[in-house]
């Protein structure tokens, strides 16, 4: 009777798992691990949202194991030592796992492969499990990755991904796999109340009804912030709850203008996916240097809490900052307003406002949020790195009616039209009945003080 052992990280489904697939074909008995790492903890990583939906997914790829006939081992400890006590118990020659592209995912993979060998264990990682196209599989003329997003999906677009893999019908798992209960939603004031239900269940459903409901309008709708059309599938992609291959082959079959501009924005993923996997160092550091001499936590801390709490006196700022804490997730166009402002109107360092994502997005990575950041920031793989975005015009152009900004800023729930982005506008007898906070600056000032940073006129 062979055994082989799948180990889960971030690709928390059955759906399109070549590691589990892979398994299956290799061996008669298969252990589904997942290991409850302490260094992801001491990290820092596992905060209140991501632990939530990380117990719904655990719970949910429980179940549907369960309805296999098999079950989710799940054990806590560092990973080599747990993985490598499994392997032992059940008799396993092989450990399956999908690869990853952080430092972190890196030297995992190096303690794990060392330790296995020890036992005569193989480890087989496999590629193309969590972008839908893995990095390194195109590359340009003289580098090892992509710095520039445009001819990167020109290439990318060319590729034929492979075929997503059907669900296994039945999974055996040994007698002698012995773990723990999937872990419990945790639960304290860090937790965002709208935090939406993790697991593979719920981001295929998802899926389903948003792509014959909202696919097709995708492309004229995407940036509309009060008519929240976007996919949110984001949480469900960091997670593996979703196959980004499976993804893209099903929205590339709907077809039209809609599927081209979603299927862009996952290929947006593996771009930045393919960035940091011959990079790891820009999870902490510019992928540009530049001269930047940000403000840092003490110099700018009032205005850095005032960004925080969503009390900046720029509507649409703060709307976006009070749904992250609400949801635990912000609508795209907002994410760049609210990244713009903190880092080249408030002038503030990337890696402030980096961190604070990181603390309540349920979709929060190394990955995307680190290189979005710096992005919008200037010292990424921006072509234009000085522009500024206006969040009044941004307000304007992408909640015209000002439904967005009143959705998440009460204060101004009696003001009509567009005129919530200018709220100091209005009349000073209704300003004084508002509640709501002046500006922090004057944008010109803000704009002056980044082109003199940056050396411009």
């Amino acid at each position: 009777m062979t055994v082989a052992v799948v180990l889960f990280t971030s690709d928390l489904r059955l759906h399109d798992h070549p590691p589990l697939h892979a398994a299956l074909h290799a061996a008669d008995e298969v252990v589904p691990l997942f290991v409850r790492d302490p260094a992801v903890h001491a990290a820092g990583f596992d905060v209140p949202n991501r632990a939530a939906f990380l117990a719904d997914c655990l719970a949910d790829l429980d179940a549907s194991l369960r309805r296999l006939g098999g079950r989710l081992v799940v054990r806590s400890g560092p990973v080599a030592r747990e993985v490598r006590a499994v392997a032992a118990a059940c008799g396993a020659t092989e450990v399956h796992m999908a690869a990853g592209v952080t430092g972190f995912a890196h030297r995992r993979e190096e303690r794990l492969r060392k330790e296995l060998d020890t036992d005569g264990v193989r480890l087989r990682v496999h590629e193309g499990v969590v972008t839908a196209l893995a990095p390194g599989a195109v590359t340009p003329a003289g580098s090892d990755h992509f710095a520039v997003f445009t001819p990167y999906m020109r290439r990318w677009s060319k590729e034929r991904l492979r075929d997503p893999l059907p669900a296994p019908r039945a999974v055996r798992v040994p007698e002698a796999a012995r773990g723990e209960d999937p872990p419990e939603r945790p639960a304290g004031p860090d937790l965002s109340p709208d935090l939406p239900p993790g697991g593979e269940s719920a981001g295929r459903d998802r899926f389903a009804r948003w792509a014959e409901a909202d696919l097709s309008r995708y492309e004229d709708r995407h940036d509309d912030l009060a008519g929240d059309a976007t996919s949110r599938l984001s949480p469900y992609l960091h997670f593996g709850a979703l196959s980004p291959v499976e993804v893209v082959r099903r929205a590339r079959e709907k077809g039209g203008a809609g599927a081209q501009a979603f299927v862009r924005q996952v290929c947006w993923r593996d771009f930045h996916h393919q960035v940091l996997a011959s990079r790891p160092e820009v999870s902490l550091r510019d992928y540009r240097s530049r001269e930047d001499r940000w403000r840092g936590e003490e110099e700018a801390a009032e205005d850095i809490a005032a960004w925080r709490e969503g009390r900046t006196g720029y509507p649409v700022v703060d709307a976006g900052m009070r749904q992250l804490r609400h949801e635990g997730w912000m609508h795209n166009r907002a994410r760049l307003v609210v990244a713009s402002f903190l880092t080249k109107t408030l002038y503030v360092d990337w890696r402030i406002g980096a961190r604070h994502f990181l603390r309540f997005l349920v979709d929060g990575d190394l990955v995307n949020n680190q290189l979005n950041w710096q992005w919008v920031a200037g010292t990424g793989t921006d072509t234009r790195p000085n522009r500024v975005l206006n969040p009044v015009l941004q307000g304007k152009r992408y909640d015209p009616d000002g439904g967005y900004v009143r959705r998440w800023v009460p204060e101004l729930a009696d003001v009509r039209g567009s005129a919530v982005h200018e709220p100091w506008r209005l009349p000073e007898h209704r300003r004084a009945r508002l509640r709501y906070p002046q500006p922090l600056l004057d944008l010109g000032e803000g704009l002056a003080r980044f082109r003199q940073a940056r050396g411009r006129d």
